[in-house]
């Protein structure tokens, strides 16, 4: 994003909040609030309901969150931190722009998401619940992004683009398959995965690794460089699954893989 980046708030410091015991109580209250939101809606959820889905008494909501508004902010803000760190441990030391966003992707789709299959239907409920905090999820998570993407491109590994506008609609794509194949349906299959990332890779990876044509051609020039363009190598056999696996979930079940996306 442009100009200064949003603000990451902490979350609020309660008397109970600081000690260790009080952050696990205060981490249950969130996972349980993920939970209802997810099942419930949040205008329909009840504080009781958290309470009870956290396992802790009724009286203890008002020790950590003043309210169920205060609840649904923390709850973003933990999500938030969560999908940005789990990508930049998941994609830390890749040898290109093209296999950091290829791994993305796949630990977006295949890991972060099938443990956060509710997300969208809590963040389009922020939407209008706390328009404010709806707005910082995606302002932060495009921030980051595009800081790396405008990185990838000064390298001449990515075409000359804005990467404001870049990161935007990389995550604009990332969610409304999301929405589709995670929350619509069981999941993505691989054999999609794949021709997703075809379809990104060819748009934003400069034809042979060269500076030459990094930036888009004059209008009206048609342009066919990435006919043949592979996913990185590395990470292809990760896409590509039997058929059998392509026409189910398309969720690993291999130990450490069950549970976004753009690397931001």
């Amino acid at each position: 994003m442009t100009g200064a980046p949003p603000h990451d708030d902490p979350p609020p410091a309660t008397r109970r909040g600081k000690t260790a015991r009080g952050q696990r109580t205060r981490a249950k209250l969130i996972r349980a609030a993920e939970k209802v939101f997810g099942d419930v809606g949040f205008y329909e959820a009840r504080i009781t309901e958290i309470t009870r889905e956290a396992g802790v008494a009724a009286g203890t909501f008002y020790l950590y969150f003043q309210s169920k508004e205060e609840l649904l902010r923390a709850l973003i803000q933990s999500i938030s931190h969560e999908l940005r760190h789990t990508l930049s441990v998941g994609t830390a030391n890749l040898a290109s722009r093209a296999e950091t966003e290829a791994r993305g992707f796949e630990i977006f789709f295949y890991e972060f998401l099938p443990r956060h299959r509710k997300l969208y239907r809590i963040i389009r409920q922020a939407e209008f619940a706390d328009p404010a905090i709806f707005e910082w999820y995606y302002r932060r998570l495009a921030h980051g992004y595009a800081k790396r993407l405008r990185a990838a491109m000064d390298a001449g590994e990515l075409r000359d683009w804005d990467e404001e506008l870049a990161a935007t609609a990389l995550m604009g794509i990332a969610d409304f398959v999301a929405m589709r194949y995670l929350t619509w349906a069981r999941g993505l299959p691989r054999e999609r995965l794949h021709q997703l990332l075809q379809f990104i890779l060819g748009g934003l990876v400069v034809p042979g690794g060269s500076r030459r044509d990094a930036s888009p051609g004059p209008p009206g020039r048609t342009e066919r460089p990435h006919r043949n363009l592979r996913v990185p190598a590395s990470h292809e056999s990760k896409y590509v699954g039997t058929p059998s696996e392509a026409s189910t979930t398309g969720v690993p079940t291999s130990p450490g893989s069950a549970g976004s996306g753009p690397v931001a």
